[in-house]
C-alpha cells in the first residue's frame, strides 16, 4: 500500500473543515487531522505533516501573517484550495511557492490526487486555473494603489489614508483616481469591489 501521507487541514469554517478531512479519509493512504487557526490566525502545535491543505481564504486579508505562519511550518507543501474567479487569491499562493493549487469546483479525486503529487514533492496545478494565474499575474494596481483602496475599503476618509501612509492627501487621490482608472471602475465603491471579488484585497 506504500507509506501513509500524514495531511493537515486548515480551515476556518467548521463544516467544511471536516468536510473536507471526511473527503480525504476515503483514501485509506492518507493520515488526516484537522485544525482551525485561532483568533490571531495561529495554528495549534501538530504531529509531523506531509502536506497541509487550506483553504486559499484563509491566507487572504490586509495581514498576512497567517500565510506567513503557514508557509513556516509547512514550506511548499500546501495544497491551496481556490476558484478562477479569485485570480488574487491564486497568485498570491503561487508566488508564495505553494506546490498544490486546486479548484473548489474539480471532482473530489482531484483533491485527493494533489495531496499525493505534492506529497513527492511535485507541482499540482488544476487546468481551470491556468488562465486564472496568468491574468492573476496582470494584476494593474501597484502596491501604493492597492494600500489605498484597501484603507478605503475599511471605510478611512482620505485624510486618514493619507495619514497612515505618511502622503499628502493630494497624491491619495491622485492613486485613487489612478486605480479607479486602471480597473476598469465606473467610481471607488466600484474599484473596491473589482479589486476585492478577484481577491487582491
Amino acid at each position: 500500500m506504500g507509506e501513509m501521507v500524514r495531511i493537515v487541514v486548515v480551515h476556518d469554517e467548521t463544516l467544511l473543515r471536516s468536510a473536507l478531512a471526511h473527503l480525504l479519509r476515503s483514501d485509506d493512504r492518507l493520515d488526516v487531522s484537522s485544525q482551525c487557526p485561532d483568533a490571531d490566525g495561529e495554528t495549534r502545535v501538530t504531529p509531523p505533516t506531509d502536506v497541509c491543505v487550506v483553504d486559499g481564504e484563509c491566507l487572504t486579508g490586509p495581514d498576512d501573517g497567517r500565510a506567513v505562519r503557514l508557509r513556516a511550518r509547512y514550506g511548499d507543501r500546501l495544497v491551496v484550495l481556490t476558484t478562477a474567479k479569485r485570480p488574487g487569491v491564486l497568485r498570491r499562493a503561487f508566488d508564495g511557492g505553494a506546490l498544490g493549487l486546486v479548484d473548489k469546483n474539480a471532482p473530489a479525486h482531484r483533491l485527493i490526487t494533489a495531496v499525493h503529487t505534492v506529497a513527492k514533492g511535485e507541482r499540482f496545478l488544476d487546468e481551470t486555473l491556468t488562465v486564472a494565474l496568468l491574468e492573476g499575474a496582470e494584476m494593474p494596481l501597484t502596491t501604493r494603489e492597492l494600500s489605498v483602496l484597501a484603507l478605503a475599503s475599511q471605510g478611512a476618509p482620505i485624510a486618514e489614508i493619507a495619514a497612515r501612509l505618511h502622503l499628502s492627501r493630494g497624491t491619495v487621490r491622485n492613486y485613487m483616481a489612478t486605480a479607479i482608472r486602471k480597473v476598469g471602475a465606473r467610481n471607488r465603491v466600484d474599484a473596491i469591489r473589482i479589486v476585492q471579488s478577484a481577491g487582491w484585497t
